[in-house]
């Protein structure tokens, strides 16, 4: 058992990663014990993620607010608290709170044979977010 006392530092999400304002609780990193990484994001209501996607799939399970999650070419779904969604490994995919209200996951993804967990890609247009 590897045990860690909570003590880490909240960081804001990078600009070149989201759009608004976002702050992320690292959990774990992938490692040469467990390739899965996890964090605890919150974002600002309108915050969002760029477009981007996992080598070895994603698994967000909300735990408060409301936000979207949308797939390159799919409809933008509204996600709320107790919600899990799954997105398939490379399925370009963006996720954030809805306009009004904060949202806030926990993101668990998997590292691929390189390391890698994420490919980011460009920022999500308001007319792709608001497509509802």
């Amino acid at each position: 058992m590897r045990f860690t006392r909570s003590g880490g530092r909240t960081g804001a999400g990078p600009h070149e990663w989201f759009t608004g304002t976002v702050y992320i609780d690292g959990v774990r990193d992938p490692d040469d014990q467990s390739a899965v990484g996890c964090a605890h994001v919150r974002f600002s209501p309108g915050a969002r993620t760029a477009w981007h996607h996992h080598p070895k799939g994603q698994t967000l399970y909300v735990t408060d607010g409301i936000g979207y999650v949308a797939t390159r070419g799919g409809e933008v779904r509204e996600i709320r608290p107790g919600d899990v969604v799954y997105i398939e490994p490379g399925e370009e995919h963006w996720h954030g709170a809805a306009p009004d209200r904060f949202m806030a996951h926990v993101a668990i993804q998997e590292a691929d044979e390189h390391g890698q967990v994420v490919t980011w890609l460009e920022h999500v247009p308001d007319g792709d977010y608001q497509r509802r």
